[in-house]
């Protein structure tokens, strides 16, 4: 049976991390597929496996915010395979801006006596990683916990781990900057991020059309493969040093 679309107004948002409640909520309902929120305009839009009232919906949401009138059915959009990459590249552009200038900083950084040491050069990437994400989501430390919360699965049973998980980031960075103990640095994040890879993994798997919360609520970039090559680079890194 093809999936039901609904779109309502919704009232009651004030910032990204409202979306991230709101979708959410809505996302544990046993025959919501797929909840997209937006803020401006103030909407959402879930499509359900079998038809579901407005109530049930309306019951699943903290009390400030208000599910409105049914809008109407949206049209599924023909996208082409050119439009279709072009919109790959739209979306993802900040992240890729982001491992770019973090890859170049690294290489530059570890250039020496003629040539680019390549254990330097992936301490120093792993130090600008954990520092320019960590600063991403302490942004909006709420908005990036209430996004996180939806697909790690610490932070589904210990809300407070999303809260705390960019200090985390930004202790890992400083430590790789300094070369603070390389055993327990690179050991921490082979545990930590190896952790938020299975979360990820799970997510993709399972074709969760939620926000992935890696630069926190700023961008609104979906959880999709390239979340598990970010995380799974990590751990590929954090386990070379530590065999090297």
């Amino acid at each position: 049976m093809p999936a039901i679309a609904r779109t309502y107004p919704i009232t009651g948002m004030t910032c990204s991390g409202c979306v991230a409640a709101v979708q959410h909520a809505l996302a544990k309902h046993s025959s919501v597929q797929q909840a997209t929120v937006t803020l401006d305009p103030a909407e959402v839009t879930v499509s359900l496996h079998a038809p579901v009232p407005p109530g049930e919906l309306q019951a699943l949401l903290p009390p400030k915010y208000r599910i409105g009138p049914l809008l109407g059915q949206k049209a599924p959009a023909v996208i082409t395979m050119e439009q279709e990459h072009r919109s790959w590249l739209a979306t993802y552009k900040p992240l890729l801006l982001v491992f770019a200038f973090i890859t170049g900083i690294a290489l530059l950084t570890s250039f020496s006596d003629g040539h680019s040491d390549t254990m330097r050069a992936m301490r120093y990437f792993m130090a600008g990683f954990f520092l320019v994400f960590a600063f991403f989501k302490l942004l909006d430390v709420r908005g990036f916990a209430n996004s996180y919360a939806m697909y790690d699965l610490l932070a589904k049973r210990l809300p407070v781990y999303g809260f705390v998980y960019p200090f985390i980031e930004l202790a890992l960075g400083l430590a790789y900057m300094l070369d603070w103990r390389p055993m327990i640095t690179n050991s921490a994040t082979l545990v930590i991020m190896g952790f938020s890879l299975v979360g990820v993994l799970r997510a993709v798997l399972n074709k969760q059309m939620i926000q992935c919360a890696c630069l926190g609520t700023g961008f609104n970039l979906p959880m999709s493969t390239v979340t598990v090559v970010e995380d799974l680079l990590m751990v590929v890194m954090a386990t070379t040093m530590l065999v090297m």
